[in-house]
Order: C-alpha cells, then sequence, then structure tokens
C-alpha cells in the first residue's frame, strides 16, 4: 500500500517550511506532505545546540517573505530562530502537513506511472508513498555526522573533545581552559560565548578567515517599522539589504585586493595596537573565494581585548595528555577541546534515487537553475546562496516549482524534465574554495557555462529567471495524463 501526494517535501527545516507555504497558497487544490527524519521541525536551527547558536545572515533576508522578522535583534540567537520558525509553520498550518520520524531512504521515479515512489523508515517499519513531484529541502550536510580530521594522539588526551553539531547540555566548561579548532562561522560564534565563564579559550587555526563585525540590530529596520506597518517596514529592509549585499560583493569580486585590505583594517581598527593581524585575520585567499565571517557586535574581538581569548595560529602536531603540541613546537594546554572543523556535506539528504530503475549518479548530472538536474523528472531541490542568504533561493526555488505545477496541469502533462537542447560544458557546481566544498567536490552535481544550466549567485538575476522569466528553456513537458492521451 502506497500513500499518495501529489508533493512530497523532504525535510521541515526553513526550506521545507517556506515550500509548505508556497504549496499550499500557490497551488491550493494539490495534496502535500513533508517527511521529516526527526522528531521536531527546525532543520539546523533545531539540531545546532552549542553555545551562542546564531545566525550569520540578518534575519531580514533569512526570513520569510510572507511573514516579517519583528524582533530587534537582525543577526538572532538559534533559540529566536527556531521560535520564528514554528511559530510560522503553526500559523499557517503547515505544521499539520509533517510527518515527523519519517527517514526517507530511497526514490523511485517511474515514467509508466510518471511518479515517485518514496520509501521510508517510520516507527522501525518501512513504509512506502508515492507522488507526483518530489521536492527535497534537506539540507546540503549530513546531519548524523561532521567532519572531523583524524588527529593523532587523542587517545592519550585527559579531557573531553566535542564536535559542535552534537553539543550536549552535559558539557561543562566553566572555569576550564577551552581551545576551538577552526577559524570558520562556528568557532567565531562559539569563542565569544565560552569565554564569558570559561577560564580562557585558544581559537586554533590552520589559516585566517575574513572576519565582519555588524550590530547585531539593525537601526534602519527597527525605525520603519515605528512609522510604517510591519510588513511595509519588513519589505523594505529586505531589499535594503539585498541590494546593499549585492553591491558590496561585486564589489570585492571586482576590486579583490582593495576589498582585502579594506577588511584587514577593519578588524585592525577592533583591536589593540601591535596585534598581529597579519598573521590572524589576514587570509591568503581574496574575500568571498570562502564565506565572510560575521561576528555581531564584535564579540570575538572584545573577548580578545579583555584576554579571555585568543587566537593562534598552527598546525596540530598531536594531541597530548594534557592538550595539544603544535608543529611550532609550542603547546597548548586545554580541558575540553571543540572541534569546529566543519560539516560534511550531503546532498540529496543521502537518499538513494533512480530512474526508470537506474541509480542517479549526482556527480554526472547537470543542475538546472540551480534547483532541478539533468534527465531527472519531477524533481527539485533547495539550495541557497554562498554569498547571501539560504531563504532568498529556497523561495525562489518553492515558487518556481508552483509555476512548474501550475504549467503541466494547464497543458495536460504529468512529467517535467530539464534537458539540454544543445551542448552544455561542465564546470564545478560551487566555485568555492571553502574546505567542505573541496572535500565533497567530487560528489557534487555539475553546473553549465550558459543559462539556464549555470548557477547564478545573484538574487535579482534569479528573481527575474524564476519569478518571471519562461519555464520553456530546456525543458521537457511530457507523458500527457491518461484521458488526453485516450481522447487523442
Amino acid at each position: 500500500m502506497r500513500e499518495h501526494f501529489d508533493v512530497l517535501v523532504v525535510g521541515a527545516g526553513i526550506s521545507g517550511i517556506g515550500a509548505g507555504y508556497h504549496l499550499q497558497t500557490q497551488s491550493p487544490g494539490r495534496t502535500y506532505a513533508i517527511l521529516e527524519a526527526r522528531e521536531r521541525m527546525g532543520g539546523t536551527w533545531d539540531l545546532f545546540r552549542y553555545p551562542g547558536i546564531r545566525s550569520d545572515s540578518d534575519m531580514y533576508t533569512l526570513g520569510f517573505p510572507f511573514r516579517p522578522w519583528t524582533d530587534a535583534k537582525a543577526i538572532a540567537d538559534g533559540d529566536a530562530i527556531l521560535r520564528y520558525l514554528v511559530d510560522t509553520a503553526r500559523e499557517f498550518g503547515i505544521d499539520r502537513h509533517v510527518r515527523y520520524r519519517h527517514r526517507v531512504v530511497g526514490a523511485a521515479w517511474s515514467s509508466v506511472e510518471a511518479l515517485w515512489t518514496v520509501t521510508v523508515e517510520a516507527g522501525g517499519q518501512t513504509r512506502l508513498f508515492s507522488c507526483s513531484f518530489l521536492f527535497l529541502c534537506a539540507g546540503y550536510y549530513n546531519y548524523e555526522r561532521g567532519h572531523l580530521p583524524d588527529f593523532p594522539g587523542r587517545e592519550a588526551f585527559h579531557g573531553r573533545i566535542v564536535h559542535p553539531q552534537f553539543w550536549t547540555p552535559d558539557i561543562d566548561y566553566a572555569g576550564k581552559r577551552v581551545v576551538v579548532i577552526g577559524s570558520g562561522a562556528t568557532a567565531m560564534t562559539l569563542v565569544p560565548e565560552l569565554a564569558r565563564e570559561a577560564a580562557h579559550v585558544t581559537m586554533l587555526q590552520r589559516s585566517p578567515s575574513y572576519v565582519v563585525a555588524r550590530p547585531s540590530q539593525d537601526r534602519i529596520a527597527n525605525w520603519l517599522r515605528r512609522i510604517l506597518p510591519a510588513k511595509a517596514a519588513y519589505g523594505l529592509t529586505r531589499w535594503k539589504n539585498v541590494l546593499i549585499g549585492q553591491y558590496f560583493y561585486g564589489l570585492a569580486r571586482k576590486h579583490p585586493a582593495k576589498a582585502k585590505a579594506r577588511l584587514v583594517e577593519m578588524v585592525r581598527g577592533e583591536l589593540d595596537p601591535g596585534y598581529d593581524v597579519a598573521t590572524h585575520f589576514t587570509p591568503s585567499y581574496d574575500p568571498w573565494d570562502q564565506r565572510l565571517c560575521l561576528v555581531p557586535d564584535a564579540d570575538l574581538f572584545a573577548a580578545i581585548r579583555k584576554g579571555k581569548a585568543d587566537v593562534v595560529t598552527d598546525r596540530i602536531d598531536r594531541f597530548t595528555a594534557d592538550g595539544l603540541k603544535l608543529q611550532s613546537g609550542r603547546e597548548l594546554p586545554a580541558d575540553l577541546v571543540v572541534t569546529a572543523t566543519g560539516l560534511e556535506v550531503q546532498l540529496m539528504g543521502g537518499v538513494p534515487v533512480t530512474v526508470d530503475g537506474t541509480a542517479v549518479d549526482w556527480s554526472q548530472r547537470l543542475t538546472y537553475k540551480g534547483m532541478m538536474f539533468a534527465g531527472v523528472p519531477n524533481f527539485a531541490i533547495a539550495f541557497g546562496y554562498t554569498n547571501a542568504s539560504w531563504t532568498l533561493k529556497a523561495d525562489l526555488t518553492a515558487r518556481y516549482v508552483t509555476r512548474l505545477l501550475a504549467a503541466m496541469a494547464k497543458r495536460g502533462m504529468r512529467q517535467v524534465t530539464p534537458q539540454p537542447s544543445a551542448p552544455v560544458e561542465p564546470q564545478p557546481f560551487l566555485d568555492f574554495t571553502s574546505g567542505y566544498v573541496q572535500r565533497a567536490i567530487h560528489l557534487l552535481p555539475r553546473q553549465g557555462h550558459r543559462k539556464p544550466w549555470r548557477v547564478h549567485q545573484s538574487y535579482t538575476r534569479d528573481l527575474l529567471a524564476l519569478k518571471y522569466g519562461g519555464i520553456d528553456d530546456d525543458m521537457v513537458f511530457s507523458n500527457p495524463e491518461p484521458a488526453k492521451r485516450s481522447a487523442a
């Protein structure tokens, strides 16, 4: 027995909740369900529980366009974001469509049936669902495992080693010497928060990242909210932040040397004279070759100035009983080591997919408009921007899926499949040098050299293309509905 829905959404995080909203408002005649492997909704914002967890994007762009963010903080704490997601799902009735503890373990497309058969593990049993369209909103990383290098001598360490993806309430850092390994957004979130109670915190990095300090509150947004209706204030702030972000991104990519000098100079202004900014806060790569790290209210720099935290740029030789020995010969004492060493990239939620009995190798597939794939019918994923808020692209993707569903219904077709109409030169899916991307580059799909196969990291370009542009570019509508086929 298969339970059938017109659309199945996989994942009840920020993308899945947004997908639910657009399906029920733009495609109200269709049935849908959201399958969530975990026991709660929220995705990233429910999974991560480490101290200080917060957004690294402003909530006016990370939030949903259909429900204003009204808290004073634009750079919000994880708990506030989770409440916002849960309240949004409840307000619009999206929560009633979520099936918890439903882990998708396989998906098979049949052109004969024009259906996906989705295999799910739920409550210790295997269940089957079917759907006409499958929309994966499961994020981009493995929820079950983070990236952890094989550090020599770990077993000799007398303290505790923790990956922030698996932080638990019993982890005690008060009065302890803490070493946080890493230089990304997670590390820079953890360090100032741990420094509030720890004896001392060291951020140990192999190489520096770009760091930008920014107020946690958006004064213009808060002012607009006092004089305008909530939706108008939210919309204006959203566009302000989108356009400012795109402007500075374009400027940095066009003039990388000047952008680098300015970013480093801003850091120098946050720290005491004589601080070794060249070693600890001057990356070897250009701005936006990797994502910039946001430090709200300059809290990381404040912890460094107060002597509660420091930064060490070196490589680990091995763990010792009392801490870490570095390749320089220096030893870092530690009672607690937090390995903020990154995520393990996992597209499609790790779900094996077949099309008419043939397994799909995603590394050999071209991505269409950053959301669908050549030769894979009635299938889309939500994948956000590397240079802006995730939700901006996820929202456009959900809107586009509803446009496709409407076009299929109008044309009496059951199948829609991206197919190149002319040769396409494959290129890497993500032009990013971050470790988590480079470790998985051989597993990722590829983009093309031309539209609609090229992935644009631009909200305004995607808005024009996905919300207002045509839907027939390299898109094949086929598999007529049975009634219309027989009538012909």
